[in-house]
């Protein structure tokens, strides 16, 4: 075994370990086999348009770094229903904008203030929002991002709907300052909302899905770092192909991009148990003409993300 495969592996290890302890302390929130029927039964059968349906912002509020509005999705967590974005305007408001996806429990933001930075200075407007849960969005007496993947897979479910909906409407309220054009770049669990996305919206220049996640089922029953999920869920009598249903609404294996796929790069990690190569391959050979970069790192790492940037290169500065 490689040093490199060794060091993944301790790295995504450790990672795991906390996000079992997380999923630990939201024990109690499992949800039950009628509550996930239920809701099975009212979606199952809406298309992805339906699902993900936009509607007017309500309370907008644009400020030079900040745009905010209600959400469309009230998920009952006061911190919660009032949709963020941190705003890095270029000097031109109709530059095209960049949307920076971060991952689940991202511990900070510093490094996706580096990369606004760099879109700056190339003439692009940067986007970070808050995704459902976490920074300026985390409910009192949580962690940042806790409730956003947990054992209450209901929870979850609307927790995407609400980052996806939410983003069509950023999409509209800045088409209404005059972006006509965008880029997204989002990792892990800002993968997996960004590639909603894009079979929902077309008007980019690039997509890039950094190790995200694509496979819910997967997500559930074989990641790791989610074995504390499991023991909760098969305690109250679920079992793997419980969300088989929603597959068409969640999973971006079951839907094609309407980006030019061209201008699609998902970049894997060879050793990661979380994203999991074979999964990123299957969506690469769905979404034909996608590029798929494949780095030698687990889930956890920042090499990823600066490849992935290297490769990005000539977008940015055309």
């Amino acid at each position: 075994m490689s040093a490199s495969k060794i060091l993944s592996w301790m790295v995504d290890g450790t990672m795991c370990n906390m996000m079992n302890l997380v999923q630990w302390r939201r024990r109690a929130d499992a949800c039950s086999k009628e509550k996930l029927a239920s809701y099975i039964d009212k979606y199952s059968s809406f298309s992805r348009e339906d699902f993900f349906r936009i509607q007017p912002a309500l309370r907008p509020s644009q400020r030079s770094t900040w745009i905010e509005w209600d959400t469309p999705r009230p998920s009952g967590h006061i911190q919660n229903d009032r949709a963020r974005v941190r705003f890095y305007p270029a000097s031109d408001p109709a530059a095209p904008t960049v949307f920076l996806l971060h991952a689940l429990m991202s511990a900070s933001d510093v490094g996706y203030r580096r990369l606004a930075m760099r879109f700056n200075a190339a003439g692009w407007n940067v986007a970070f929002p808050h995704l459902p849960y976490h920074y300026s969005r985390t409910p009192a007496h949580t962690w940042n991002g806790e409730l956003a993947i947990t054992a209450d897979l209901v929870r979850n479910a609307e927790g995407l709907r609400q980052a996806v909906i939410e983003l069509r409407q950023l999409m509209t309220l800045l088409r209404a300052r005059g972006t006509m054009e965008f880029g997204l770049i989002g990792t892990s669990y800002g993968g997996w909302i960004g590639a909603l996305l894009s079979v929902l919206e077309k008007d980019f220049r690039f997509i890039a899905l950094v190790q995200p996640i694509v496979n819910p089922e997967k997500a559930v029953w074989e990641n790791p770092g989610a074995a504390m999920m499991r023991r909760e869920l098969r305690d109250r009598g679920h079992a793997p192909g419980n969300t088989k249903a929603m597959d068409h609404l969640l999973s971006p294996i079951n839907a094609l991009t309407l980006c030019d796929t061209s201008r699609v790069l998902i970049t894997a990690g060879i050793y990661d148990r979380i994203s999991p190569l074979d999964d990123l391959e299957r969506l690469c050979a769905h979404w034909k003409g996608s590029q798929l970069l494949r780095v030698p790192q687990g889930h956890f790492g920042y090499r990823a993300l600066r490849e992935t940037m290297r490769e990005l290169d000539p977008y940015i500065s055309n």
